[in-house]
């Protein structure tokens, strides 16, 4: 039998045929992206508390550590109050996730209270470490936006000083096939820009 592909070190089939990068980077990289299709399988504490612990190590201002992760796994009690959080188009590929996490941001310094200017840049880093992580695994990640963030702040008793900035599904992949027909042909992962269009050394440029 022929030894498993790394996504650490080989870019996987399906991101191969759909994306090209312009330079060497880390195939890691290339290779997440956002499948919804997932099996409605739980998954394992030991890859979940990995993924957080992924997360813990992302850089931030004055080292405040700002994101915090709610979580409720898909057997959990709360696991029907986090499915109702989300905007009914998100919800019908969620429902199979294997977990559902809120991730926050503290909107202020620890030291002296004052307001941290980079908290949800500092938080978006420690996410990017959670879904690198989550490829390792060959798990699935999806950053959500569609959900009702005053809902989900108060579902977790989020503190004042505290922002809700995403919620992120989590779970094993499936066949696309498992998908409503309307999102198959939408669970292939997605090209980018090219550099020119986003790096601009001295000034802003953008004729868009």
């Amino acid at each position: 039998m022929a030894a498993e592909r790394s996504p650490l070190t080989e870019f996987t089939p399906e991101v191969a045929e759909h994306r090209d990068p312009g330079h060497d980077v880390a195939p890691v990289f290339v290779n997440r992206w956002s499948p919804r299709a997932m099996t409605g399988e739980t998954v394992a504490d030991e890859d979940l508390l990995a993924l957080f612990e992924a997360a813990r190590w992302a850089p931030s201002s004055r080292n405040n550590q700002h994101w915090r992760f709610v979580y409720a796994e898909r057997d959990d009690e709360a696991w029907e109050s986090y499915l109702d959080l989300l905007a009914e188009g998100n919800r019908t590929w969620a429902a199979d996730a294997g977990a559902l996490l809120v991730v926050v941001s503290k909107t202020t310094f620890d030291y002296n209270g004052e307001p941290a200017g980079t908290h949800s840049f500092d938080t978006g880093a420690a996410w990017q470490n959670l879904a690198l992580e989550a490829t390792r695994r060959r798990l699935a990640t999806h950053p959500i936006g569609g959900f009702d963030h005053e809902a989900a702040a108060e579902l977790v008793d989020l503190p004042d000083e505290f922002e809700v900035e995403a919620m992120v599904a989590v779970g094993h992949r499936a066949d696309p096939e498992t998908l409503p027909e309307d999102l198959r042909e939408r669970e292939v992962p997605k090209g980018r820009k090219p550099l020119d269009e986003i790096v601009f050394e001295g000034r802003f440029e953008d004729e868009g």
